[in-house]
């Protein structure tokens, strides 16, 4: 258990918004860059392939392909420097951390993508015996009746 002093003390230092993503999520992480006396906005596209940590301490980490290199940059969540996450692709995954992705080379680096059946953008699960894309023709059906 954590000491409630240290708890109250990074409650205040809280970001204000919080970043809702998943592992797996293509993303856009807004990324702050100070260059002389401006200040601009660079994103940085691509997977989620691991979050860590707690609080002030937690970080993920983001994957892409760059001249066909694998680059890794980890951001800590409560960073000001981080000016938004937008999420571009919801991914489908079944692990916490994504780590095999770095051995994957072409298409098989990509991750199939989360499908929703709800209006909303989380994924609700299917109803039982039923899987998630037969859930989501009948949906489709019933709307189109």
């Amino acid at each position: 258990m954590r000491n409630r002093l240290i708890e109250a003390v990074e409650q205040s230092r809280q970001r204000k918004d919080t970043l809702k993503f998943e592992i797996g999520d293509t993303v856009s992480v807004g990324v702050r860059i100070v260059e002389g006396n401006k200040e601009r906005v660079q994103p940085f596209i691509g997977v989620v392939v691991g979050r860590r940590g707690r609080g002030l301490n937690e970080t993920f980490t983001v994957r892409r392909i760059v001249n066909n290199e694998g680059v890794e940059r980890i951001f800590p969540t409560q960073s000001p420097r981080i000016a938004g996450v937008e999420v571009i692709r919801h991914g489908k995954v079944r692990r916490g951390k994504l780590f095999y992705l770095r051995n994957r080379v072409g298409k098989a680096r990509k991750l199939r993508e989360r499908v929703s059946t709800g209006g909303d953008d989380s994924a609700a699960p299917a109803p039982a015996g039923k899987t998630a894309k037969s859930a989501a023709r009948e949906a489709e059906m019933v709307v189109t009746a």
